[in-house]
């Protein structure tokens, strides 16, 4: 059973999909690889209070790692891949070659590039914090201009959005 609810965020909507009461889905709007609306369930917020939360509390800079419970369905590499995403340092990045290097399979970042590119649960498993070789931008679902910026939000320098550790108040996200 899928359900699904929208939450603003200051990167704009998010779409948190879940199966079975756990969190299987975040999409952007405009993602590359987003599934069609019709198949993310009936309209609920319940089976979301946990990720919204952990979701206002990233975006107001007081979470760096995520513990809601997920449901990742992909191939056994693409979970490997996803895995290991979910290992890079809030604020840090890694190449798609460093990547397969932790995999064990030094020739496979582009299939690494792949799996990142179908991840479900963008931001939560943060493939936003993978780059080039050469530390620029590729490929990003939600598009480059919103990768930069939760790379630079990450190292708190995103003008766009205030954080408490910079003395100002949270960006708009609603409570659950």
């Amino acid at each position: 059973m899928k359900q699904h609810t929208v939450v603003e965020s200051p990167y704009g909507p998010l779409t948190l999909v879940a199966t079975d009461g756990v969190l299987s889905g975040l999409y952007m709007t405009d993602q590359r690889h987003r599934p069609p609306e019709d198949s993310f369930g009936d309209p609920d917020d319940l089976p979301f209070a946990e990720a919204t939360e952990e979701l206002r509390a990233y975006f107001a800079g007081e979470l760096k790692d995520f513990s809601v419970r997920l449901h990742l369905h992909g191939t056994p590499f693409q979970r490997s891949v996803w895995a290991e995403l979910r290992r890079i340092p809030y604020g840090e990045t890694r190449s798609y070659g460093q990547l397969a290097d932790a995999l064990g399979n030094p020739k496979a970042s582009r299939a690494v590039g792949l799996a990142n590119g179908k991840n479900p649960l963008g931001i939560i498993v943060p493939c936003h914090r993978v780059v080039g070789a050469d530390g620029s931008l590729t490929g990003y679902g939600g598009g480059l201009e919103r990768k930069q910026r939760l790379l630079d939000f990450e190292r708190g320098v995103d003008p766009l959005v205030s954080r408490p550790d910079r003395r100002s108040p949270a960006p708009p996200f609603p409570r659950p």
